[in-house]
């Protein structure tokens, strides 16, 4: 491993900070959905620029913290990263030691596995690219990460007994497993923004194309 996974202190600072600046609803609560949501990132089939995937942690613009200081902004920024490059090294390098970061409660000394979190997160990251030419074949895998990511399958859930809710826990992994590795294998091209073209040349002295009523040196020429 290049880094190593995040400690249990950084851990524990990050998910403090999603809770403490989070929007409930709109953003990613805790390190559980994060891991999701980093996970998808990482498995689309083309590449999330920082800028799109940091915003979409809290869930948009208009919810971004307003930062103590720079350095808690900073720290924040620097251990998703850390984070994300630990399961980019594990999907790729060492998927036997790719494990995604479930949630855990006991209940009367027994501890129960929860997923919901993160398979809500890795929707999340999904929703930021198309993924809409995934073979039919592999919606199962999807479906198999939906099930505990979407409030539609709430009912579905309810009526599974206990060893087929673990069971469905089981198959969370090798699922996103292949889902990563298809579009490894069948990446696609990023849709480039292309640039405007005027047909006929606009003269300093004419109106201006936007509609302004200016003359065109005085409106968008520069």
């Amino acid at each position: 491993m290049t880094e190593g996974p995040l400690n249990e202190s950084e851990l524990e600072w990050l998910e403090e900070t999603l809770m403490s600046h989070g929007h409930a609803d709109e953003s990613v609560i805790d390190v559980s959905e994060l891991d999701g949501m980093l996970t998808a990132v990482l498995s689309g089939p083309v590449v999330v620029e920082p800028d799109a995937w940091l915003v979409a942690v809290w869930g948009g613009k208009a919810n971004i913290p307003r930062w103590k200081n720079d350095r808690e902004m900073h720290r924040f920024i620097d251990l998703c990263f850390k984070h994300m490059n630990d399961i980019a090294e594990r999907l790729s390098d060492y998927p036997d030691q790719f494990e995604p970061v479930f949630g855990y409660n006991e209940v009367d000394g027994k501890t129960y596995t929860v997923v919901e979190e993160w398979c809500f997160g890795y929707l999340r990251g999904m929703a930021l690219t198309d993924w809409s030419t995934l073979p039919e074949a592999l919606k199962a895998d999807l479906d198999v990460i939906a099930l505990h990511g979407s409030e539609d399958n709430f009912d579905k859930l309810e009526g599974l007994t206990e060893e087929e809710f673990e069971a469905s826990i089981e198959r969370i992994k090798p699922a996103a497993l292949r889902l990563y590795n298809y579009w490894l294998e069948n990446p696609q091209e990023s849709v480039a923004q292309q640039p405007i073209v005027n047909g006929v040349k606009v003269g300093r002295n004419d109106p201006c194309p936007c509609g302004s009523g200016k003359k065109f040196k005085s409106c968008c020429l520069h």
